[in-house]
């Protein structure tokens, strides 16, 4: 039995369209690594040797500002694709949130298969037109809505992302999740300061949209509310 065989989001990541002798082939330069958190697996700047399906855990992907901040600029979720093919260099660097996995190829073996796999360069295309998609909607985001639809669509986004994990395909949004960033990391990546997170998770908590059984876990009790809160500008 090949780790293809095994692989929980076998049918929810980029090699989902390949047929069984394909697969068979993309296993054989593949390998499983296992990330622990906070770990960097690849550098802004760097020659980035390697690409990865991300099979469980979360990880962050990041730039450096002038001054030296750390600018979050994307979360990765399972069957999400990590790295740069067809690239020389990595625009941001990638670092586990939580302890993960991955399916790690390297590029140069990654980049010939998919010259030889027309149906996994479209799969590709199209997941990096998604991703655009989903960078001008938070530019959106960032741009026009105020604090409070800023936090609701946040909850929203993290809802449908840390859905259903089945291999089979995901189960829809959860209504019970552990948020992958500190409050610091949240208000950073939402442009708010992170008294303004906690206040607005407070609302949310006392009008009882939310449940927030400790720091990290967020619980919708209202759906329907929460998504009025994130359209109501």
């Amino acid at each position: 039995m090949s780790s293809c065989d095994t692989c929980l989001v076998r049918n929810r990541a980029i090699c989902s369209v390949l047929d069984a002798d394909a697969l068979e082939d993309l296993n054989r330069i593949g390998r499983r690594k296992n990330v622990r958190r906070g770990e960097t697996v690849i550098w802004e700047g760097d020659d980035a040797p390697i690409v990865a399906n991300v099979i469980d855990g979360m990880l962050k992907l990041t730039t450096a500002t002038g001054d030296g901040r750390e600018l979050i600029v994307g979360i990765t979720f399972p069957s999400d694709f990590i790295g740069r093919p067809f690239g020389a260099s990595s625009t941001n660097s990638v670092t586990a949130l939580t302890d993960a996995q991955l399916c790690v190829f390297t590029r140069s073996s990654f980049d010939s298969f998919a010259k030889d796999h027309p149906d996994l360069e479209h799969e590709l295309l199209e997941r990096t037109l998604g991703e655009l998609d989903r960078a001008r909607e938070w530019m959106l985001l960032l741009g026009r809505k105020s604090a409070a639809e800023r936090v609701a669509s946040f909850l929203l986004e993290m809802s449908k992302r840390l859905g259903g994990k089945a291999c089979e395909g995901p189960a829809g949004p959860a209504d019970r999740f552990e948020l992958p960033l500190s409050r610091q990391q949240t208000a950073d990546i939402l442009g708010l300061t992170i008294e303004t997170v906690s206040r607005q998770l407070g609302r949310l908590r006392d009008a009882a949209i939310i449940l927030t059984p400790d720091r990290r876990t967020i619980e919708i009790v209202d759906r329907g509310a929460l998504e009025i809160e994130a359209e109501r500008g």
